[in-house]
């Protein structure tokens, strides 16, 4: 059986690592193995952060809604109970969104949801 090498397929998957670490700092972009390494990292992080946006983002929506319920006299916690009891089906990232762009309008949904 004849002796199969691997140079042109080597040389495509050095290339494939180089162009995805193009950017980076130093050898990390410049020699297989340290790109292959700040590769594999980055592509971990990338993994784990986008189920980490998903946490800070809820956070932020939750501090947002937070401070325009305060100046609405009432508290987050208690908000968010009155509006289930009222059947106001609002999630936080809309709540949030009319918080910060809309504040009259999310005034309105606080006093709708306290009064029932």
């Amino acid at each position: 059986m004849a002796r199969v090498k691997t140079g042109p397929h080597r040389r495509q998957h050095h290339n494939k690592v180089l162009k995805i670490t193009k950017g980076q700092f130093g050898t990390r972009h410049r020699l297989f193995r340290r790109a292959n390494e700040a590769m594999l990292k980055s592509l971990w992080y990338a993994y784990r952060d986008r189920r980490t946006r998903k946490r800070d983002l809820r956070r932020l929506w939750i501090a947002r809604i937070n401070a325009a319920a305060r100046q609405n006299g009432t508290t987050y916690s208690r908000l968010m109970h009155s509006m289930k009891k009222a059947n106001i089906a609002l999630n936080r990232k809309v709540l949030a969104d009319l918080a910060v762009r809309q504040p009259e309008a999310f005034t309105a949904v606080v006093q709708k949801a306290t009064t029932d």
